[in-house]
């Protein structure tokens, strides 16, 4: 009999009626939703109704539950990092939709707070376990060879760049889209990039708010590994007015494209994927795939019931956030940033303690 692990959710964020309820309603034989607690009470009383759940006005009430065993935290927009501090403390296993969304003292904070507990920790990254990355990596492994270029753009329209706008209290919507961009490219070079640089458009040059940000990433060689270099272009941008909605739509790039040692694939989220080897051209779409939801919140399960711990998203949220960092110094100073190992080490001054259980 599958053993079911009792949660809390702590904020339901934007993703809540797209990703995450149906996940949970998916995945009734893992999950079993107690508590709720929300910044809008009426949609945390629904909430709790849906599920046969409590609604709770404090998250730390509902975290120090006895009956409570992981926590979710979906909402960025509210208590901040607060709630993974506190199921840390509880030593309640930590899903955060919201990793990107806190500071990098915030970050090495949590960092240090899962370190001593030794909870599982995993950072919600969609763009890692789509299932056209999922399958682009495993090409990678088996076909195509380990990348050499990657081009990664974004368009946004300007009323979803300009979010944090709207709601400025909450999150900068462009900030976390770049960062998540950044970190998905880490993930298929399979390591940290040696030096970046970054340029925004010199009519919007606060990189808060520009309407354009490019970042080059340059990643060493590994010939122990037999990985080479790796070049690396990222770029969002928001410069369509969206009343242009035909502009907007107009031969919008691939999501991701990756040149490798024996191909070339074009990818597009969540489902396609195009590539090229000898042999020629290869579709494939992934649409019998499980909802990504489903996949992320499986993995978490997978991680609280295994033996092995499990908290190495923590370090790639905060080397997102370095990179971000780097990005700032680039666009200012107009130079290339050294970033070789730079998060690695970060982590590594951090004051750590055995974890406990």
């Amino acid at each position: 009999m599958t053993m079911k692990v009792k949660v809390g959710l702590v904020g339901l964020g934007e993703h809540w009626e797209t990703r995450h309820r149906p996940a949970l309603l998916a995945l009734s034989d893992r999950f079993d939703v107690r508590a709720v607690c929300c910044e809008v009470a009426q949609r945390a009383n629904q909430v709790a109704k849906d599920f046969n759940a409590v609604p709770m006005d404090g998250f730390r009430a509902m975290v120090e539950r006895p009956d409570i065993e992981a926590v979710l935290s979906l909402g960025p927009d509210w208590v901040g990092h607060l709630p993974m501090l506190a199921a840390c403390e509880a030593g309640k296993a930590v899903y955060s939709a919201a990793a990107l969304e806190i500071s990098p003292d915030q970050a090495t904070q949590v960092k240090e707070r899962v370190d001593r507990s030794g909870v599982a920790f995993m950072a919600e990254f969609s763009r890692r376990h789509a299932a056209a990355t999922v399958r682009l990596k495993e090409l990678i492994a088996t076909r195509l060879g380990p990348p050499q270029l990657i081009f990664c753009h974004q368009r946004m329209n300007p009323a979803q760049a300009n979010k944090s706008q709207q709601n400025g209290r909450h999150r900068n919507y462009r900030r976390t889209e770049i960062m998540e961009l950044l970190d998905w490219v880490c993930y298929l070079c399979g390591r940290s990039p040696a030096s970046v640089a970054s340029v925004v458009d010199p009519n919007t040059p606060d990189m808060d708010t520009t309407e354009y940000q490019v970042v080059s990433l340059e990643f060493d060689g590994v010939p122990a590994k037999q990985l080479p270099p790796v070049l690396a272009q990222v770029s969002l941008g928001s410069y369509i007015p969206s009343q242009w909605q035909d502009a907007v739509a107009f031969r919008r790039p691939a999501s991701i494209q990756v040149r490798c040692a024996n191909g070339i694939a074009f990818l597009d989220l969540p489902s396609s994927l195009i590539w090229f080897d000898q042999s020629g051209q290869h579709s494939e779409s992934l649409d019998y795939e499980r909802p990504l939801g489903e996949q992320l919140l499986t993995q978490f399960y997978r991680a609280i019931v295994s033996l092995i711990r499990v908290s190495s998203d923590l370090n790639d949220a905060y080397r997102a956030m370095k990179i971000m960092d780097a990005c700032r110094l680039s666009a200012s100073n107009g130079q290339r940033i050294s970033f070789a190992d730079q998060a690695e080490a970060a982590w590594d001054n951090c004051p750590r303690q055995r974890p406990s259980r």
